[in-house]
């Protein structure tokens, strides 16, 4: 397989105004990616961890501050012309004429890339069978609910059939059955020879879509390989215990629960109490006894296989769930 999407050490920064005074926040730290020709790939990680910035710079929508990047073998930064006419691109934020209907959107766009007349309306009418718009197709956009237009809007950053899709967030705001039959769609493509190149903060939709993926964190990736093997890293089971609220006898706990043989790994996390352990079924008694001598009042106990947010918290220390709003999602 060829890449299709390769960087070095790639960085970005920006100066922000803080009380009257100005500070540099490097939201993307020395990215390096290596993306083969028809995979899913996911760039995963909690809010502010320089995803979307990433893929600013990737699709020329960002100088790129340092390093190298190239899109089917062109140079984002020196070829910028020649990578446009190669990807496409749909945003968390969409696109497309809400006062105009769907298939006024489309055509505009395929003229718009340089296709004739009889190249768009044939990819139009391709399109509307392939994310089954065929009902709205002629309405206007503005009447189409959440999942109708994101699959418009994935139809507008493919009508000139790229070898490259970016995806920043596909199915945010989306309820659950539109995000399935999304993820659907996004599979068809793959099949079809496309690139994805996926940006999510949802675990389950890194796990399911991606052939590969990176995680990263405060702009620098921290976790590279497929789903299963990332996952792979951390055996075993995981119990997870959510207490009611903080007892001054949990570091206490804590440091019990660390020396006992049958526990690989703890982590303690605001209320919640992270378990590593080999076999819950034969290691939970002991650890509800010692839930008991310490008194610790439990609001939910759960058992699990390792998941990507375990694979995150194992490399940096915290919850990916958890993880806050930075800097970056706060310019």
């Amino acid at each position: 397989m060829s890449l299709t999407i390769e960087t070095q050490n790639l960085k970005k920064k920006f100066t922000m105004n803080v009380k009257g005074k100005k500070e540099t926040f490097e939201a993307v730290r020395g990215v390096s990616l290596n993306v083969q020709r028809g995979e899913v790939f996911g760039f995963l990680g909690p809010n502010g961890a320089g995803k979307t910035t990433t893929m600013r710079m990737l699709t020329t929508l960002l100088p790129v501050d340092e390093g190298s990047a190239y899109i089917v073998g062109y140079d984002v930064k020196h070829q910028p012309q020649e990578v446009r006419k190669r990807i496409g691109y749909v945003s968390q934020l969409g696109g497309g004429d809400p006062n105009a209907s769907g298939r006024e959107n489309l055509l505009l766009q395929g003229l718009l890339y340089g296709m004739s007349k009889e190249e768009t309306i044939n990819r139009t009418n391709e399109l509307v069978e392939i994310f089954d718009l065929k009902k709205v197709i002629d309405r206007k956009v503005k009447t189409y609910s959440g999942g109708q237009k994101r699959r418009l809007e994935i139809s507008l950053g493919i009508i000139h059939q790229p070898e490259v899709l970016f995806l920043d967030e596909p199915t945010s705001g989306l309820d659950p059955q539109n995000r399935a039959n999304l993820w659907h769609q996004i599979k068809t493509l793959r099949d079809m020879g496309t690139t994805i190149f996926l940006t999510t903060h949802y675990l389950d939709e890194a796990d399911i879509l991606s052939d590969r993926l990176v995680i990263v964190d405060h702009g620098m990736i921290v976790a590279e390989g497929t789903p299963q093997g990332l996952k792979k890293q951390v055996a075993g089971d995981v119990i997870e215990i959510k207490l009611k609220q903080f007892s001054p006898e949990t570091d206490q706990l804590k440091k019990e629960l660390n020396v006992q043989p049958y526990i690989r790994e703890v982590h303690w996390e605001k209320q919640h109490l992270r378990l590593y352990v080999d076999d819950s079924a034969t290691c939970l008694p002991n650890i509800v006894d010692w839930l008991k001598i310490y008194k610790m009042d439990v609001d939910s106990l759960s058992l699990s296989q390792p998941s990507l947010d375990d694979v995150f918290l194992r490399q940096t220390g915290r919850s990916l769930r958890d993880s806050g709003v930075s800097k970056e999602e706060k310019q």
